[in-house]
């Protein structure tokens, strides 16, 4: 995750940063700094399995969210959703303010009076006009001062990255020493847990898959007759025009019942229709199709 943040900053730094060493530079520097960092939250929302596991089908059954009206219970999940989701936001704020550029580029064209006054403390007059010029290296102040304020920008955004990745660094490792003192399992009954829940997953996921496999297996033989991969198939059945355009179409979820739900057209079709009409058998001897 590091290395992809600190790839994808230098990209951004080389190939589309453009500073515009206007008044414009403190709007255009906050956005590349945080615009990314913003996209990165979302995506660090959509990848984690929890969100979909929280708030799938949370209007029909709202105490999957708030159950017996625990709200703490919401708050708490979407709070574990939200540290993991961080990560990577972080990483970029980080990266990109240890980097300088697009902090310099934003700072040096706030207009704010208190700021300009520190900033520009002994510097030359121009400095005031000028600073936004600085980032560009288009300023007509002196090369010593240029240089200087450059490196002031510079070093306050490095400060506030380290400040950044302390206070990070600090909180996450506050909070999980606060969790283990409220958790009601020993460290190696936790690791136990951990483990038990890893592979309840990845057993729940491969039964999942076979199990989906099957039925949908049922369904197809029912269409064709037949289960594709079979050795020594006897007879093919030929579907109707009019069970080709039941299956064809765009499917939705469908309720059938309060405990059921067709999962696609063939699905609804295999529950409706029985598999009558015309059957080919498969001459092995001759390997040939003849008609019944």
């Amino acid at each position: 995750m590091a290395l992809l943040t600190m790839g994808g900053e230098r990209v951004f730094s080389l190939v589309a940063f453009r500073c515009p060493c206007s008044n414009e530079s403190f709007r255009y520097g906050l956005v590349f700094l945080f615009s990314p960092a913003l996209v990165l939250l979302v995506i660090g929302y959509f990848l984690n399995s929890k969100t979909w596991k929280l708030f799938t089908g949370c209007w029909v059954n709202p105490r999957k969210i708030f159950p017996r009206g625990n709200i703490c219970h919401f708050f708490y999940v979407f709070g574990q959703i939200t540290l993991n989701a961080l990560v990577a936001p972080v990483m970029w704020l980080s990266v990109a303010l240890l980097n300088g550029t697009f902090y310099e580029c934003a700072m040096s064209g706030l207009k704010n009076p208190a700021y300009l006054q520190a900033l520009c403390h002994s510097k030359s007059e121009n400095c005031f006009q000028e600073l936004h010029l600085v980032a560009c290296d288009k300023s007509s102040l002196p090369f010593s001062e240029s240089d200087e304020l450059k490196r002031t920008l510079q070093a306050q955004s490095q400060v506030a990255g380290w400040l950044l990745i302390a206070v990070v660094v600090i909180t996450v490792f506050l909070s999980y020493c606060l969790a283990s003192c409220f958790s009601p399992l020993s460290f190696l009954h936790f690791r136990y847990w951990n483990s038990y829940v890893h592979n309840e997953q990845e057993l729940f996921d491969e039964a999942t898959e076979q199990h989906s496999r099957l039925y949908a297996m049922q369904n197809v033989k029912k269409f064709f007759g037949f289960v594709p991969g079979s050795e020594n198939v006897k007879e093919i059945r030929i579907p109707s025009l009019r069970e080709w355009q039941a299956i064809s179409g765009l499917a939705f979820l469908k309720r059938v019942d309060e405990e059921h739900y067709d999962y696609s057209l063939l699905h609804d079709w295999a529950l409706k229709e029985r598999a009558s009409g015309k059957y080919l058998r498969i001459d092995e001897d001759l390997g040939i199709i003849t008609q019944l």
